[in-house]
Formats: C-alpha cells, sequence, structure tokens
C-alpha cells in the first residue's frame, strides 16, 4: 500500500534519476565533492544528450577538468544502477584515476592490471573485469586483454588521453586496432586536450575509437575534407554532432589559473654511467643470450633499453630480474612470469610507447597508404637449447652489471632534480608561494 509519503519519496527518485536536462545530473551533483565549473556541467550533459550514439569526445584544453568531466558522467550512471563502468587510461595515471574517483565522487574501483588479473583468475573469477565496481585499467591491458573486454556489456567506457589512439584506423596500429574491436558496440567518452597536432587524420582516427562510421571510411574523408578544397565548414558540423571543446579564454572569468614557471637543468652522465649504459647496450645486442625470452626478444630488449635511459638503481632491478629468471631456469624452478609484462607492470611504461615499440612503425616512404598497410610478423624463434656453462656465466654476467649499477649511488640526473627543486623552492620563497613543484624529466640517456 502507497502512502502520500512513499508517493512524494519515488516522486523524489525518480526527478534524481531522470530527466534530459540539469535534472539528469542532480545525483551526481548531489554527491559530488568538488567545486564544479558550468562548463564541466554542459560537458557532462553533452556525453549524455544522444542515447543513440556511441559516444562523444571531450576535448577541452589542459587544465580545465575533463576529468570531473567524466566523473559526473560516471557518477550519474553509477546512481542510476548502471555500474558496468571501465576507465582505459595511460599507466601513470591510473592510481590518480582512482584516487580522484574515490575523493570526489565516493566511487569505489579496481585497479587492474596483470598482477591483479591472474589473482582473481586463481580465486575462481572466470572474466576479471566483471568485478562489480569501476575498473580503471591501462591501454596495453585493455589492448591485451581485448577479447576479455568484447563480451561484457559495459553501460560506458571512458579512454584518457584518447590521442594515443589517434592511429588506431591504421590496420598495423595493434593496440588501437584491439581496443576499436572489444568496444565498437559500447558507449564512449574520449577525453584529450589534443584532439590534432599535425594531420586532420589524426582527428579521424580517434572519431573511428567512438564509431567508425562518423565519417565513413578514409578515402572519402580524404577526398571531403584532407585533399585541396576539404570542406572545413561541414567539417565542423560534423565536429559537433560528436564533439566539444572549451578553451581557456573562455572560462577565465571563473577560473584562476596558477602561474606556472619551468625551470630546466642540464646534466651529462658520469664516466662509470656511459660504461654502464654502453656495457648492458652491448648485451642487449647479443642474439644468442638466454637472459631475453625468445618469444619477446626484442620487445623485452627494447623495454630494458628503454629503462637504461632511467636511473641505475632502475637498471640494477632489471638486471636482477633477469637474473633471477636464469636461476630459475638452472635449479629447473618454475621461471617467473612473463618478462615482459613484469617490467611494463613495475615500471609502468607508456602505453603510447610500447605501441610503437610493438608496432615498429614503417619508414616514410611518400606512399601515405603504405602506412596504412599491416606490417609483416617478426618470424617466431626457435627455442633455445640451454648450455649449462654459458647459462652459469650470463647469470655472473648480470650479477656484475647490477652490483655495478648499485655501486653508483645517487646518479647525476637525481642530483640535477636535487639542484632544480632547490633553485626552485628558492624562488617559490621569494614568491611567497607554495612549496610544490612538478618535474619534467627527459629520458635521453642516463
Amino acid at each position: 500500500m502507497s502512502t502520500a509519503y512513499h508517493a512524494k519519496y519515488f516522486a523524489c527518485e525518480l526527478t534524481r534519476i531522470g530527466g534530459a536536462g540539469v535534472e539528469r545530473l542532480s545525483r551526481s551533483l548531489f554527491d559530488a565533492c568538488v567545486d564544479l565549473n558550468p562548463h564541466q556541467i554542459e560537458a557532462a550533459l553533452f556525453a549524455f544528450r544522444s542515447p543513440i550514439s556511441k559516444g562523444v569526445l571531450l576535448a577541452d584544453e589542459v587544465g580545465l577538468g575533463k576529468t570531473i568531466e567524466a566523473g559526473l558522467v560516471l557518477c550519474q550512471l553509477w546512481a542510476e544502477r548502471r555500474r558496468r563502468l571501465l576507465v582505459i587510461c595511460p599507466a601513470s595515471i591510473r592510481k590518480q584515476w582512482a584516487l580522484e574517483l574515490a575523493e570526489k565522487f565516493n566511487l569505489p574501483t579496481l585497479i587492474l592490471d596483470a598482477q591483479e588479473y591472474q589473482a582473481r583468475q586463481a580465486r575462481g573469477i572466470p572474466n576479471p573485469f566483471e568485478a562489480g565496481v569501476i575498473v580503471i585499467t591501462s591501454m596495453h591491458f585493455a589492448s591485451t586483454r581485448a577479447a576479455d573486454i568484447r563480451p561484457v556489456q559495459w553501460d560506458l567506457v571512458v579512454i584518457d588521453e584518447a590521442h594515443k589512439l589517434r592511429n588506431a584506423y591504421r590496420p598495423s596500429n595493434r593496440m588501437g586496432q584491439n581496443i576499436r574491436w572489444a568496444l565498437e558496440d559500447r558507449r564512449k567518452v574520449l577525453l584529450t586536450a589534443t584532439p590534432l597536432q599535425n594531420s586532420l587524420l589524426e582527428l579521424y582516427g580517434i572519431s573511428t575509437i567512438i564509431d567508425g562510421h562518423i565519417f565513413g571510411d578514409l578515402p572519402s574523408f580524404r577526398s571531403q575534407f584532407v585533399n585541396a578544397g576539404g570542406d572545413m565548414q561541414e567539417l565542423r558540423n560534423r565536429l559537433r554532432t560528436f564533439s566539444v571543446r572549451t578553451l581557456r579564454r573562455q572560462v577565465v572569468e571563473y577560473i584562476q589559473y596558477t602561474e606556472r614557471r619551468l625551470i630546466t637543468r642540464p646534466f651529462k652522465p658520469t664516466e662509470q654511467e656511459h660504461k654502464l649504459y654502453e656495457a648492458v647496450s652491448a648485451f642487449l645486442q647479443r642474439t644468442d643470450t638466454y637472459a631475453l625470452p625468445h618469444r619477446q626478444r626484442h620487445l623485452t630488449a627494447l623495454i630494458v633499453r628503454k629503462l637504461l635511459a632511467s636511473s641505475p638503481q632502475a637498471v640494477a632491478a632489471t638486471l636482477e630480474a633477469m637474473r633471477d629468471r636464469l636461476i630459475a631456469v638452472r635449479d629447473n624452478l618454475p621461471v617467473p612470469e612473463d618478462l615482459a609484462e613484469r617490467l611494463i607492470a613495475e615500471e609502468e611504461i607508456e602505453d603510447e610507447l610500447l605501441d610503437e615499440m610493438i608496432d615498429s612503425p614503417p619508414q616514410p616512404s611518400g606512399d601515405e597508404d603504405a602506412e596504412e598497410r599491416p606490417q609483416a610478423a617478426e618470424p617466431e624463434l626457435a627455442e633455445p637449447v640451454i648450455d649449462r656453462q654459458k647459462l652459469l656465466a650470463e647469470i655472473d654476467e648480470l650479477n656484475r652489471y647490477a652490483q655495478w649499477a648499485r655501486s653508483i649511488g645517487i646518479d647525476t640526473k637525481t642530483r640535477s632534480l636535487i639542484k632544480a627543486l632547490e633553485i626552485g623552492f628558492g624562488k617559490m620563497t621569494e614568491m611567497g608561494a607554495a612549496q610544490r613543484a612538478a618535474a619534467m624529466i627527459p629520458t635521453g640517456g642516463m
């Protein structure tokens, strides 16, 4: 039996859940612990506006709160009990996404990587992506587990830094192609501050992640918009149907930007650091080593070479992981998990860089269509026959390199960073600013 009290309660619930305007966001606006700006609410409403589209692109300039916009959408769907939600982002910002969704929207999350995936399967969960909370995963892991993602009836998928998938239209781009396939029938919200940089084809590539039919096939897009006499007005009209972009100059009346000053410090590796780099590089160039798994030798070598540009301590940890793997082979013990996957997870290597490593982009040839043709796969290497004496020698060699790296101590890059922080904090004191710093460290060499 329904009383007047119950009727009022149900009416309130229907108002908060339903609606086509700002009332659609009433639940998330009520629960959010964040100071919202008008453009963020408008962007979230834009994401809900067309129920038949396969997604939208939110392309506000840097610093305007695209994460908040996506969080509003996720929060509202969660309130409506539509809880199959997935966030795909670069590995380096997975924890940041989990923290922001928890602190600002009180949403439960799960960071799903290779280790957590295996742990959940060991507990009898056949598809760990069916988690009952918001799943956060990296682009690389989403690509490798595309077959698990595709069957899930996702209510929404958020893809942050979507410009990293700008080459998804190319058959040779494995990561982009895998993610497109896994999500082709799902509703998506793509976030990027740079929808294109050098070519309109980058915009086309991002659009294919949402829906491959937005602009038709590639030749049609080229003839309509890229070639001489392209119809730019029609392109803008098409973009308005699935993309919204707010510029900083449009919101200066209600957002105060923090002034940022960049400090750069040159550094040069010491002789010991340079010699270690050369020695490990020479080791990686050898084709007869056991340290690099034959199945992913090329990828693993590229990852280790990337880590060489980090610090001696990071190099030491990597060399020790390679050594421990060979010790397991020597002692007939179970070999640790895939070395490449372990390095990717521990070092949080950028997904875009991984994709470039895997795909080995073709050299410029003057033929644009040649870039879109799939590259021939590398031939599978035969399983090597283990020479025990050679294996022992390689274990000793890796151990020497690891000890060498550990003995270097604080490296030149770290010393330069500390000096830059001292200079920066000094300037902040002069200005009366809070002592906070963000460091951008190049990876051009150890």
